[in-house]
């Protein structure tokens, strides 16, 4: 007779605007200091593309909050009517 495994845990479902919002944050704030602290060094060795890098990351980084946004919203909603909120 086969063993009975035992229960699966429920899947994690944390909220994911502030992993977004410190996305948003964190690309922000690394181009910042390249900007203000190692502009001529990415100057002299050619590395400027780190810039716009850093400025892609964080202009990507809106849409995916929307999407987070309603990720979230519809994980309120699963929530409630599951009665778990």
């Amino acid at each position: 007779m086969p063993e009975e495994q035992p229960p699966r845990p429920e899947p994690l479902d944390p909220p994911m605007v502030p992993i977004a919002v410190a996305g948003l944050v964190g690309w922000a704030v690394v181009g910042l200091v390249l900007l203000i602290f190692c502009r001529g060094w990415l100057t002299e060795h050619g590395h400027q593309n780190w810039l716009w890098t850093c400025l892609a990351g964080f202009l990507w980084g809106f849409p995916g909050l929307a999407v987070m946004m309603r990720h979230d919203a519809n994980r309120r909603r699963r929530r409630a009517a599951a009665g778990q909120d």
